[in-house]
């Protein structure tokens, strides 16, 4: 996983896309506070697109504060934090919630406690993009989608306060047919390396052309895969029980199944956040630094593997 460092000072000239019809004058850019950023964020990840059960938005910082220089990173881990506080990061932005659950203390005799001591102590800020993340249009799931060559591209299951292309899911075509062996193969070449790789459910010679992808753990989406009629599903986390009862149910033996890392799916976004959020901040006027972790926070060190 190589550093995406995006300095957004003159970066909306790339193909003459993301300028404003009247750029600030050479030398007029100047870092935004936290509460200007929050609002290029809201502009590219409505909170209204968070699913209910969801918890999204600024966890720690102070709105006033000025911003120069922003990471990304799928989750707020110790380490994770450590890395934007040595790189200077006024802002740090994780797809994952740090406080999904309600808690009582965060006292730092305890990992989360420590997280949030670190951020407040080293003037960090922590703000959360995750459903609203997966749901926009450019989130998680267009940009598996699109890294795999889909075309004709929809939502697997349609934002209820979003545009009819944003939802949790997407679904769409290769441009031509590929058996399950060589997709699941380009699959395992798009995505970062991590040490439990690619498991795939399926006949390696079958015929694969309508793909459904949903970034991050997707097996409560079964029903909707089985209506978009896709040949084959990539996901995250598939657990036993719904991995058996989906191929139990299949017809013909589809939607095969290929189940890849929750963080490698996901990673695959943060270099296209930041640079969607550099065109934002560009347009108006702010100069500020956007960079992507290169801490791999998958939780597996190494598989062991038959023969």
């Amino acid at each position: 996983m190589e550093p995406v460092d995006t300095d957004v000072t003159g970066q909306a000239d790339h193909d003459g896309e993301g300028t404003s019809d009247t750029p600030p004058a050479a030398g007029s850019a100047e870092a935004p506070t936290l509460a200007e950023l929050l609002l290029a964020v809201e502009e590219l990840w409505p909170e209204s697109l968070a699913e209910t059960w969801d918890e999204v938005g600024l966890v720690a910082g102070h709105p006033s504060a000025p911003v120069t220089k922003v990471m990304f990173a799928v989750d707020p881990t110790l380490e994770v934090i450590e890395e934007a506080v040595e790189w200077g990061a006024e802002l740090l932005i994780t797809h994952h919630p740090l406080l999904l659950k309600g808690v009582t203390s965060v006292a730092a005799t305890s990992a989360k406690g420590r997280a949030v001591h670190r951020l407040i102590e080293s003037g960090t800020a922590l703000l959360t993009v995750h459903t609203n993340g997966d749901s926009a249009v450019g989130g998680v799931s267009d940009v598996l989608a699109d890294a795999l060559g889909l075309q004709d591209v929809a939502p697997l299951t349609v934002a209820a306060n979003g545009l009819p292309e944003e939802g949790i899911g997407r679904v769409g075509d290769l441009a031509e047919a590929m058996s399950l062996g060589d997709f699941s193969a380009r699959v395992f070449g798009i995505l970062p390396s991590v040490a439990g790789g690619v498991r795939v459910s399926g006949d390696k010679d079958g015929l694969v052309r309508r793909i459904a992808v949903c970034g991050g753990a997707g097996d409560s989406l079964f029903n909707e895969v089985r209506a978009s009629n896709a040949d084959v599903y990539v996901t995250a986390d598939l657990r036993h029980h719904p991995a058996s009862e989906a191929r139990e149910a299949a017809l013909n033996g589809r939607p095969y199944l290929v189940d890849v890392s929750h963080f490698a799916s996901e990673w695959l976004w943060l270099p296209a956040a930041a640079a969607a959020l550099g065109n934002v901040l560009s347009d108006q006027g702010h100069d500020v630094e956007i960079l992507v972790s290169t801490t791999n926070s998958d939780p597996w060190d190494f598989i062991l593997t038959p023969g």
